[in-house]
């Protein structure tokens, strides 16, 4: 699977190696682009995921403010619900296209 925006590659992993949740498919940090993602102070707490990092996308000279997110400290509970250890994973806005490599 890949992660594009204006046709440039923002992430990129097997299926196998990517966790989906809620619709959401979260690609490990060894699958991104450097130089891609920037922290942005944007606030998000989910309720079994715990307090959520946002990211600008930066794509062929434009930026998506808050274009991915991740969850860099999970909380246990959140572990054993997926069944794996996401934390700090990065899932994509809808506006970028995820789709099979």
């Amino acid at each position: 699977m890949k992660a594009v925006l204006n046709d440039v590659v923002l992430a990129e992993a097997p299926t196998a190696d990517l966790v989906r949740i809620e619709g959401n498919w979260y690609f490990p940090p060894a699958a991104l682009t450097p130089g891609a993602f920037t922290e942005t102070p944007t606030g998000y707490t989910c309720s079994w995921k715990g307090d959520a990092q946002y990211y600008t996308l930066a794509a062929d000279g434009h930026e998506l403010v808050d274009g991915a997110w991740a969850y860099p400290n999970l909380p246990q509970s959140a572990v054993t619900r997926v069944g794996t250890d996401f934390a700090g994973w990065v899932a994509f806005d809808r506006r970028v296209a995820v789709v099979d490599s």
